[in-house]
């Protein structure tokens, strides 16, 4: 990066089985950003947006408070916490104050680098370094950028983040077979290694938050939801690191990724939408009423399992090269309160407190068969009984154990 590399206009690609489909481009005039699908982009059919971005010739544009202005789906690939926070660190560690960048000068930098399919040219990413990891050693030095040191290392953890979204620090990494060789892994793996993502904790988690997460999501695979591999990795200190598979590639292809916040240009920040929304946004997305019934185990998991963080950042959903649409797996699930301790996204208009009630009156909603409603609670519910057994084997504190099982119960 130097202060020269900005972006007046942005050509954006698929890479979809290592070739790139031209899209359309972006452009600003008088501080307002505008869209023009590619022509020949229109006639692949090929709708990476169809709510807020729907395939059709001449500009669009956006209000600007909301994304700054861009559409959501441009927006995704942005990093936003804590790659946010190393972006504008480093920025400034080059001479260029943050606030001068605008929306297509970030994407710029994500270039190649974005999780999901979309790329950005020109392509300003930083180039992907080689070699082993030590993830203790991140973990250390993501510890010294929060708190406001470690200049030195930022460049090597803004190339590990990519794109990733979230507060918490983490690092994309390749992982060979058998989990025990860790390398540098956004763009070009060594042969035999897999792409994945490790998160580390920060001053307000506690030392076990990573086995937590891990729990959560043995459990959700117990409740019959879709999820990654995970893995916990031993640290010297605190329970472990939490890591998952990526979805957004199947070996070396990717996947296009949107989220729930980008398609619907809902400002996660602002809880507003209600699990009623999402399952009729899957329903409308993927046509597949078995991506419905895996929203809804989701919805049941969450609310039960009292993870509130649920915004509409935390679901996304996969279309592959042929148009397809499909749910993601989860992410994201473990023991957290939402604001005011609520949920983020509401069961049948509650927030506060959603009950069985709610969740069963949602599954009739959306039309779900009775036995799929009944399986969804039963599963979830012999899912969480598992909690304390689980969370002792993985290293959980006791003090953890009695506040997320009081939660639970």
């Amino acid at each position: 990066m130097n202060r020269h590399l900005s972006a007046a206009e942005i050509r954006i690609g698929l890479d979809f089985e290592g070739t790139t489909i031209p899209v359309g481009r972006l452009a600003t005039r008088d501080r307002k950003i505008y869209f023009e699908y590619d022509a020949s982009f229109l006639k692949r059919g090929l709708d990476i947006s169809p709510l807020r971005l729907p395939l059709k010739p001449g500009l669009s544009t956006f209000e600007a408070p909301l994304f700054d202005g861009l559409p959501g789906v441009f927006n995704d690939s942005l990093p936003d916490g804590w790659g946010r926070l190393l972006f504008d660190r480093f920025a400034r560690s080059q001479g260029i104050a943050p606030e001068s960048l605008t929306p297509l000068d970030r994407l710029a930098h994500v270039g190649r680098t974005g999780m999901g399919a979309l790329v950005y040219e020109p392509d300003y990413s930083l180039e992907d370094a080689a070699g082993a990891l030590n993830l203790d050693e991140l973990a250390r030095q993501a510890q010294e950028v929060l708190a406001g040191e470690a200049e030195g290392v930022l460049k090597e953890l803004l190339t590990l983040n990519g794109s990733s979204a979230g507060a918490r620090p983490k690092a994309l990494i390749g992982l060979d077979s058998e989990r025990r060789t860790i390398s540098h892994g956004i763009s070009n793996l060594p042969e035999g290694y897999e792409p994945w993502l490790v998160k580390f904790g920060t001053s307000q988690d506690g030392s076990d938050a990573g086995a937590v997460e891990y729990v959560y999501a043995l459990m959700a695979r117990e409740a019959g939801i879709d999820i990654p591999d995970v893995h916990l990795f031993p640290a010297t200190t605190g329970a472990g690191y939490f890591a998952t598979r990526r979805f957004d590639r199947n070996g070396t292809n990717r996947l296009h990724m949107h989220t729930a916040c980008g398609l619907l240009h809902a400002d996660f920040r602002t809880p507003a939408l209600d699990y009623e929304d999402l399952l009729a946004l899957t329903g409308l997305l993927t046509k597949d009423v078995r991506e419905v019934e895996k929203m809804y185990r989701l919805a049941v998991f969450n609310v039960l399992a009292h993870n509130r963080d649920d915004h509409s950042k935390n679901f996304s959903f996969l279309m592959d090269a042929s148009g397809t649409w499909k749910l993601a797996p989860a992410y994201d699930l473990t023991f957290s309160n939402g604001p005011r301790g609520e949920q983020s996204t509401m069961v049948m208009g509650e927030g506060k407190n959603p009950t069985v009630d709610h969740l069963t009156k949602l599954g009739k909603t959306a039309k779900l068969p009775k036995a799929t409603i009944t399986d969804a609670l039963e599963r979830t519910r012999d899912a969480l009984a598992n909690w304390e057994p689980l969370a002792r084997q993985c290293g959980v504190s006791v003090t953890t154990i009695e506040l997320v099982g009081k939660a639970l119960t």
